[in-house]
């Protein structure tokens, strides 16, 4: 296991070029550490959002893990998430993405924890 990794600013902020490059909405809505923060994505959607956070899988690569098994939330249970994940990690990073049927727009697969 390598304990390299890009810094995550570097990372958020080429996603979000990346989104803009294809007419993706994509929106940063909180800052966290520079350097070694983890993200959380909200998923905006027509029925709500639903909520990918960063974990390690047991290789210890970076994936994707659905909160509340992948469940569309309200707004405002998506927000109390949000806040609560915050209020646990002040580290934390959040991005959230428009899409239309909640589909996960990074290349890593999601992990069922």
């Amino acid at each position: 296991m390598s304990n390299e990794r890009i810094a995550t600013e570097l990372w958020v902020n080429a996603q979000l070029r990346r989104f803009s490059a294809v007419g993706t909405g994509a929106y940063l809505m909180r800052k966290g550490d520079t350097e070694r923060g983890t993200v959380l994505v909200r998923l905006a959607e027509r029925e709500g959002t639903r909520i990918l956070t960063q974990v390690r899988d047991l290789n210890g690569r970076l994936t994707w893990m659905e909160v509340k098994d992948g469940a569309v939330l309200s707004n405002e249970d998506a927000d109390a998430y949000v806040e609560r994940a915050v209020n646990r990690d002040s580290d934390l990073w959040v991005i959230e993405v428009e899409t239309r049927n909640g589909e996960n727009p990074f290349d890593k697969e999601i992990v069922g924890l």
